[in-house]
């Protein structure tokens, strides 16, 4: 009786081995060749698909959840881009200048910004030399400074650290001292020093003497012997110097033209005079 039970477990064995082998779960995680490599029976490739489903949904449900949160993000982006666009509407009606107004000063501020910035490199031999160009580009500055625009918020610093940037290119120019000489033995006027060899070997020059030396020189018509000039180096005239000596001889003109008109009337009373004689 013993041995027909053991026979009849061992069957029982053998033939439920193959079922719990076929029904063994399936991993689904496997790659394409491990799959067919050992082929999936009906019942694991039914279960692989329920769990792909599942995970096509479970994903499906992701998406859409950052597919909401993308579009209220976007909304709120929208609100914010308009608030900032009328934050800037705003800005430029107080400034009495439009968008594109603002917007060219910007360019105008970059292209300075270059400028100075290319000068950083130089030694100071090089920026003495530069000294009427780095003026300029203060001029430049001072005269954006002196815009409304200039008070806009992204402009603001940028023109604050520009300013300091320009100051700290300066150098001191070269100069030297002359003494000025009688005109018995020197001939010393200033258009006669500018036109010395050892100074400028150019008379033309003259209005950088006058204008480097306005607290001792009055009248650049008149200069007195011992008066000790500073001598800016050898460079052509600045818009200043320049505009100075236009002035020196519209002043002349004027003059000239005062007297002729009034040698012109004594002229013509002493005729009358003379006829009333007659």
């Amino acid at each position: 009786m013993k041995y027909i039970y053991s026979i009849l477990v061992m069957l029982t064995i053998g033939f439920a081995s193959p079922i719990f082998a076929q029904n063994a779960p399936p991993d689904c995680n496997a790659s394409e060749a491990q799959m067919k490599a050992k082929p999936y029976s009906k019942e694991q490739g039914e279960i692989c698909i329920k769990e792909w489903e599942q995970k096509v949904k479970d994903l499906q449900g992701r998406l859409n959840a950052l597919n909401a949160s993308i579009g209220a993000l976007n909304q709120s982006l929208n609100a914010e881009n308009a608030a900032l666009q009328a934050g800037k509407d705003e800005i430029a009606a107080l400034l009495g200048a439009t968008q594109k107004q603002i917007e060219e000063f910007g360019q105008r501020l970059g292209v300075l910004e270059g400028k100075v910035r290319s000068m950083k490199g130089m030694n100071d031999a090089q920026l003495s030399e530069k000294y009427e160009e780095i003026r300029s580009y203060e001029n430049d500055l001072n005269a954006m400074r002196g815009e409304k625009i200039a008070l806009y918020p992204p402009y603001f610093n940028r023109i604050t650290e520009l300013a300091r940037d320009i100051r700290s290119l300066y150098r001191t120019k070269p100069t030297k001292d002359y003494v000025v000489g009688t005109w018995a033995d020197d001939r010393d006027c200033l258009w006669n020093i500018a036109g010395k060899a050892e100074i400028y070997n150019d008379a033309l020059l003259w209005p950088k003497v006058w204008q480097s030396n306005t607290e001792i020189i009055r009248n650049p018509d008149v200069i007195f012997p011992g008066q000790r000039l500073t001598l800016p180096a050898a460079a052509p005239k600045t818009s200043d110097e320049m505009k100075a000596e236009r002035a020196y001889w519209k002043k002349k003109r004027v003059a000239a033209q005062r007297a002729a008109a009034a040698s012109k009337a004594v002229e013509t009373k002493d005729n009358q005079n003379s006829g009333t004689l007659k």
